[in-house]
């Protein structure tokens, strides 16, 4: 069984199930050990993260650094852009 227990926040996700199936998103919050919020700038945005089970991502081993000053959605757009 899947588990949050290897994942980062800034980790890059694609979707498997669901509505969004394909759509490559950021991890902004692991909420427990079953649940992510995820982010990807255009219709999930920074203010309203998508509630996702980890059982429905295919994780990459990539890394996108959120510790920035001026963390928008402008941002995670560009830094998603070669992944789509």
């Amino acid at each position: 069984m899947d588990t949050t227990i290897n994942l980062k926040v800034g980790q890059i996700v694609r979707s498997k199930k669901g509505r969004d199936i394909g759509r490559v998103f950021v991890i902004t919050k692991v909420i427990d050990e079953d649940y992510l919020y995820l982010v990807d700038g255009k219709l999930r945005k920074l203010d309203r993260p998508k509630k996702k089970k980890v059982k429905h991502v295919s994780i990459y081993n990539d890394i996108i650094d959120l510790d920035v000053r001026d963390l928008n959605d402008s941002y995670i757009r560009k830094k998603l852009l070669p992944y789509s």
